[in-house]
């Protein structure tokens, strides 16, 4: 039974891959179509959005719009270093080095603001039109892996329990969390590896508002109700000025007509009486569809 299209808000668990835990909600909810907004590691957990069937349409929308940052909590331990940068990889170098507190929280300051990151060698970066964690699966050796510009909003020492060392961190998309842990380690003279990793906000999205997928499956292997937790296709488009259309201006629409509407330019959420059919773009006054629904 195909429950049509929508966003769910999940709490992806620690040791799937993004695209598994969307094809597990995808079959839950019998559509065939399905995205995801980000891109968690296996071993990461947290805030995931999957869309569903038309709701991939929007996912460039509800990430154009949309605040950029994104917060994790995660935690390492020092002494030591994996070719991943966290607990799932190989051990390739140990030290008895292990900072104070003191150390760390000097070095903090300097990872926050505007900087230049090195991604892991484990990462979808592309290295000669492949990705580098293909090249380093396949015992390539990659030189140097190119730097990109991150931005680091905060970033705090939260607790020290045993071995572990846990940090909160906000910064934009595309920063890789094992590299700040590799970072402050090498700071302190050391090395260190992840052995946690949680997004709890995702651009705009909380993980008070996500819904666990063990749950979800109890309740779809139960024959529950479940519809509640799916999101309707235009949720996070809310800061996108409506434009509703009459029923034949609708139909002109959805066949890839132009309207003079008379609104003010830019993208708009386009809507017929109380049906969402699309994004549209109003240039001089007439609305152009950019994807309809």
């Amino acid at each position: 039974m195909s429950y049509s299209s929508g966003f769910i808000l999940l709490d992806k668990p620690s040791g799937m891959f993004s695209r598994t835990a969307g094809a597990r909600v995808a079959h839950m909810f019998g559509v065939k179509t399905f995205g995801h907004i980000g891109t968690l590691d296996p071993m990461a957990s947290g805030v995931l959005p999957i869309a569903l069937g038309d709701a991939t349409k929007m996912i460039p929308f509800v990430e154009e719009i949309r605040p950029g940052v994104k917060e994790y909590l995660f935690s390492l331990q020092f002494g030591f270093e994996t070719d991943t940068l966290d607990i799932t990889g190989k051990e390739i170098s140990r030290t008895n080095i292990i900072p104070n507190e003191k150390e760390v929280l000097s070095v903090l300051p300097t990872l926050v603001g505007d900087i230049k990151q090195v991604p892991p060698i484990y990462s979808a970066v592309h290295i000669g039109g492949k990705r580098a964690y293909e090249l380093a699966r396949r015992g390539k050796k990659i030189e140097a892996m190119p730097s990109r510009n991150v931005r680091i909003e905060a970033l705090e020492l939260l607790e020290i329990k045993g071995d572990d060392w846990t940090f909160m961190v906000r910064c934009s998309r595309g920063t890789y969390i094992r590299a700040i842990a590799r970072d402050i380690a090498n700071l302190c003279g050391t090395n260190a590896t992840v052995d946690m990793i949680r997004r709890t906000e995702s651009i705009g999205f909380n993980i008070k508002d996500t819904v666990q997928l063990d749950f979800l499956e109890n309740l779809f292997n139960n024959k529950a109700d479940f519809k509640e937790f799916l999101k309707p296709v235009d949720f996070g488009l809310g800061d996108i000025p409506v434009q509703n259309l009459k029923d034949k201006q609708a139909l002109l629409y959805k066949n890839g007509g132009f309207i003079d509407v008379g609104a003010q330019d830019g993208l708009c959420r386009v809507y017929s009486g109380s049906c969402f059919i699309g994004i549209g773009i109003v240039t001089d006054g007439v609305l152009r569809p950019k994807r309809t629904i």
